[in-house]
């Protein structure tokens, strides 16, 4: 079902200073930034080997990143796993009654498309998958 871990997303409130750790304490290059409106969300990725860390700041205030921070603080929000059919995928886990938050793909960043599974059917990590054609 899964071919790898793709990103691990990293909530922080911000991007430039994030970015800064990431770049000049650890070491990495950083690939490139990316707005998505759609997610009322600014990206930064980082490639670590075949995944990267993608640093995620909001835009809104009322955004998921604004919320997931007011509630749990910055620190890793999700994490992804790349599939081939994400449509296929979702109907599989629909079937075997796991909870989605998506179940159709939307947008995201990077181009892919992705959809989240419910954390309190992942034991309590917000799982996304990504397909990136």
């Amino acid at each position: 079902m899964t071919e790898k871990l793709d990103h691990i997303g990293i909530a922080v409130e911000n991007l430039e200073q994030s970015m800064a750790f990431y770049r000049d304490v650890l070491g990495l290059e950083l690939h490139g930034t990316e707005t998505v409106e759609e997610q009322k969300v600014k990206v930064a990725f980082f490639p670590v080997g075949d995944t990267e860390v993608e640093l995620l700041e909001s835009t809104d205030p009322e955004g998921p990143i604004a919320k997931f921070i007011a509630a749990k603080g910055q620190g890793v929000q999700h994490l992804a796993f790349r599939v081939k059919d994400i449509e296929k995928t979702l109907a599989d886990l629909k079937a075997r009654g796991i909870r989605l938050i998506d179940e159709k793909p939307r947008y995201g960043a990077g181009g892919a498309k992705i959809a989240f599974l419910h954390p309190k059917a992942t034991n309590g990590v917000l799982v996304e998958l990504c397909q990136r054609d």
